[in-house]
């Protein structure tokens, strides 16, 4: 208390301790401290709260520090290493410090990454080839065409048919020497018919002059395709790469049914943890080491840590967003 008085209040209030490395998750720090009784009795609820716990043979002291408003707390330390010499680590220490150390996830971002990426270029791919012979009116059975791209909007095959596709796909990627999973979740899962018919509903916009005009020039079919159509829907064409992106990123069923333990993507894995998490508090298994963060915590840090590359892409892309629907979606 006198060294609170000597300081000045608010303070901080932090145990020490050997045996306990996140003290926060016992209730070991307390701040906004504002006077010498509510130092004395946040005290006194401390030692409760580690004697319930059985962790005050512990503890070794507390520390008490002026309490500094609108900044971060960070964690640093030095080590001598006898290859490097002097080291020094630095950063800002807690629950994400667990999940940096957790080499499946990061293994599991990796495999979503590849998945994200390949995948989006692959269904890009297939829908603007799709999209661009569509909208073609000189395109034999065209209609029919068209017909039976919105029909699978209205009616899917179910469940087991699907799976049964996938699994026979599966089998001729093996005999192909495709042996990674991550290539049928790619490949076998191309394209969605309502991004299609959002990417030939805003070709059929483009001006008729324009495609003769450029046909008188010489150019081809791919030729007027690249320099033409696609410089002309660039807002469709984001809008619908961003509607791709996030199904890659997010999607679980199916790469839960194929990719296996070794290639299952960030989604499936976060899903297992948390499963397993709560199995074993309902059957009793589960054991509070207090020298780990509380389970909670590290799937919330699992999952902020899971949307940062959305969070960091769809800030350049949303200006495409309502632009590239309306053009896509709505037909004159």
């Amino acid at each position: 208390a006198d060294l609170a008085n000597s300081i000045g209040y608010p303070v901080v209030m932090k145990m020490t301790s050997k045996t306990t490395s996140h003290k926060t998750d016992v209730g070991g720090v307390i701040v906004n401290i504002k006077s010498e009784e509510e130092l004395r009795s946040q005290y006194q609820g401390l030692i409760s709260r580690l004697k319930e716990k059985g962790l005050l043979e512990g503890l070794e002291g507390v520390i008490v520090q002026e309490m500094v408003k609108g900044s971060r707390e960070m964690v640093c330390g030095i080590a001598t290493d006898p290859q490097y010499g002097p080291m020094m680590m630095f950063g800002l220490g807690g629950v994400f410090v667990e999940v940096m150390k957790d080499k499946i996830f990061w293994i599991s971002y990796s495999n979503t990454l590849f998945l994200t990426f390949y995948g989006t270029i692959w269904s890009m791919l297939v829908s603007i080839l799709g999209a661009y012979a569509l909208s073609k009116k000189r395109l034999l059975f065209r209609k029919q065409l068209n017909f039976l791209l919105v029909f699978t909007m209205w009616f899917t095959a179910g469940l087991v048919p699907t799976y049964k596709n996938y699994t026979a796909s599966l089998e001729i990627f093996n005999k192909l020497g495709i042996v990674d999973p991550k290539w049928l979740i790619v490949i076998a899962m191309g394209v969605g018919a309502y991004n299609i018919i959002l990417i030939r509903n805003a070709f059929e916009a483009v001006p008729k002059e324009i495609e003769e005009a450029a046909i008188v020039d010489g150019a081809n079919e791919f030729q007027i395709l690249t320099n033409v159509y696609i410089p002309m829907s660039k807002a469709s064409i984001a809008t619908v790469a961003l509607f791709y992106g996030v199904s890659r990123w997010n999607g679980y069923f199916w790469a839960k049914q194929f990719a296996g333990n070794e290639n299952k993507p960030l989604q499936v894995y976060i899903q297992q943890t948390l499963t397993q998490i709560n199995e074993d508090i309902n059957n009793g298994d589960y054991t509070i080491d207090l020298s780990r963060p509380h389970p909670d915590s590290l799937m919330y840090a699992m999952i902020l840590c899971s949307i940062v590359p959305i969070l960091l892409i769809y800030p350049y892309i949303q200006k495409y967003f309502a632009r590239g629907v309306n053009l896509g979606g709505v037909k004159e």
